[in-house]
């Protein structure tokens, strides 16, 4: 695993120590940062389920200003923060511990919204609690994404999402994997679209 382009381009991070986590591909993560590097300059970053934090610190290396990290595996959470002082941006992020679920059911809302999310749960939450997955992604778009974001979901290419609450604006597949990316509706119409 490594930092493929930015400040910290070439630098590299500690990968998971087991397979809780499942870090994205160099050729995906940098099709996935090409979409969004017009955005990224200057953005708050959500990395949801971070793993080891590629995400995150990806988007730091490239100019986001603060990146949130909500990990809580204690074993990756340890690799997130081992990889947060190696590149030296602990003043830029801030690491969330235990569920991302009961985070975003105490905290409905923020006055500080955020750009981009990264919302990569394990496929197997998929499958067993989708309401659950929804109901966090519903408390982000309603409280937590700033008008213009993005939400960006990534999911076995074989399986049907559905986000009501937001608007699917671009979807990409590589092999069996999917990245949809989301935004808030502009209209009512734009709301309720279903993918998969």
């Amino acid at each position: 695993m490594r930092i493929i382009a930015g400040t910290y381009r070439g630098r590299l991070l500690l990968p998971p120590a087991s397979d809780t986590t499942r870090p994205i591909t160099d050729r995906v993560k940098q099709s996935l940062f090409d979409i969004l590097a017009p955005v990224i300059e200057g953005a708050r970053v959500y990395d949801c389920f971070a793993g080891t934090g590629s995400m995150g610190l990806e988007s730091l290396s490239r100019g986001a200003i603060h990146a949130t990290f909500f990990e809580q595996d204690r074993s990756a959470r340890q690799r997130l923060n081992d990889n947060i002082s190696t590149l030296n941006v602990k003043a830029h992020s801030t690491i969330i511990p235990g569920s991302l679920f009961d985070y975003f059911k105490r905290q409905t809302s923020t006055t500080v919204k955020v750009d981009l999310v990264f919302f990569d749960p394990p496929y197997r939450m998929i499958l067993e609690i989708p309401d659950t997955l929804r109901q966090s992604i519903d408390v982000i778009a309603s409280g937590h994404l700033a008008e213009s974001g993005s939400l960006i979901l990534r999911h076995d290419a074989s399986h049907v999402i559905t986000v009501p609450a937001l608007h699917l604006y671009d979807e990409r597949t590589y092999g069996g994997m999917t990245l949809k990316f989301y935004r808030l509706p502009t209209k009512p119409s734009e709301k309720g679209i279903e993918s998969g």
